[in-house]
């Protein structure tokens, strides 16, 4: 599948990059999506609701009455479910929703997530990046050069672009690292998606390595 390589100006350099079909030209998989989304979030959830039972609230143990010849109910003690102030029954306790999910489930989601995004031309490649400092304006003329500023986009690069990633670190609808940390939670969210033509370069050695193996 070849794409045109864009300039930081936006403007078409001349070349053209392939992206390897067993990335970006697969038939998505709407359910393994679904379930990495999941996972992604139950993972980053706290999970820290937590209420006392009677066994943990203040007061005293001993039993109210006796249990028989009041002409009233039977009770225990003050710190019944039933009494203001007593403990809760079957409240939530610490928790933890994240869940096992395949390496070859997470991969089949990031995969089926990526070819949506090409089917949707919501995929550009760019040529890449070099930065001598860590400058906000140039990603947002970047940004404007795309008709992307204003939308969630997400930025994959080949390495470690420290300054073009502290670039926009301070621009909440924008996010970026390499790709090999990409998840899919992040793809599906971002109105667009952005390659460095490092990134497809190292995308595709990446998927030869595993067909050979």
């Amino acid at each position: 599948m070849q794409v045109d390589v864009l300039s930081i100006k936006g403007a078409k350099t001349g070349r053209t990059i392939d992206l390897p079909e067993e990335i970006f030209g697969v038939e998505p998989n709407d359910h393994v999506i679904y379930l990495a989304v999941k996972q992604f979030l139950g993972a980053n959830r706290q999970g820290t609701n937590k209420v006392k039972t009677r066994a943990e609230v203040k007061g005293s143990s001993k039993k109210l009455h006796r249990q028989k010849g009041t002409g009233g109910s039977r009770k225990g003690n003050i710190r019944n479910p039933l009494y203001k102030g007593g403990g809760t029954v079957f409240g939530p306790k610490p928790r933890d929703y994240d869940f096992k999910l395949n390496q070859k489930v997470k991969g089949l989601a990031k995969v089926s997530a990526l070819s949506y995004k090409v089917k949707e031309n919501s995929l550009l490649v760019l040529e890449d990046v070099r930065l001598d400092a860590p400058k906000t304006k140039d990603i947002v003329s970047i940004l404007k050069s795309l008709n992307a500023d204003g939308k969630k986009v997400l930025f994959l690069t080949g390495d470690d672009n420290v300054n073009f990633h502290l670039s926009f670190r301070n621009m909440p609808n924008v996010l970026g690292y390499q790709f090999n940390d990409m998840n899919t939670y992040d793809i599906v969210n971002a109105e667009l998606v952005v390659l460095t033509e490092g990134s497809v370069k190292a995308i595709a050695e990446e998927v030869k390595e595993i067909n050979a193996n």
